[in-house]
């Protein structure tokens, strides 16, 4: 290393930590660079996706419960279906009541449906 590299190191190991995070700013600013790690970015980015690809929900009715009625009254609450298909889809439990319902939809369905006695999964 060449003798200013060595004066310049020599120098750096004698700062205090705030006078190298003061010195830190400096060199990003001045150079337009960042002290921030690459490799750091690969998760974040890679997190983001996971949480993408969560935005829609499978909602399943599980069991029924004791409450049928109820049951079949709140599926009709919640979703489209008329008296026949929601009694149909009650009948055949464990059986799909959404494949793609966004976090918000899933969770409304969810909450009435479980309010009426049944047993709900979102995947």
């Amino acid at each position: 290393m060449s003798s200013k590299a060595n004066k310049l190191v020599e120098e750096i190991g004698s700062m205090t930590v705030l006078e190298l995070a003061d010195l830190v700013k400096a060199i990003e600013t001045t150079f337009g660079v960042s002290a921030a790690m690459p490799v750091a970015a690969a998760p974040v980015a890679a997190a983001a996706v996971v949480e993408e690809s969560k935005s829609e929900y499978k909602v399943t009715l599980k069991e029924v419960g004791d409450k049928k009625i109820d049951v079949i009254k709140a599926l009709r609450k919640v979703t489209d279906l008329n008296l026949t298909d929601a009694k149909k889809a009650v009948d055949e439990a464990p059986t799909v009541i959404s494949e793609a319902a966004n976090k918000e939809t899933a969770d409304k369905m969810k909450e009435a449906l479980e309010a009426a006695g049944a047993k709900v999964e979102l995947s």
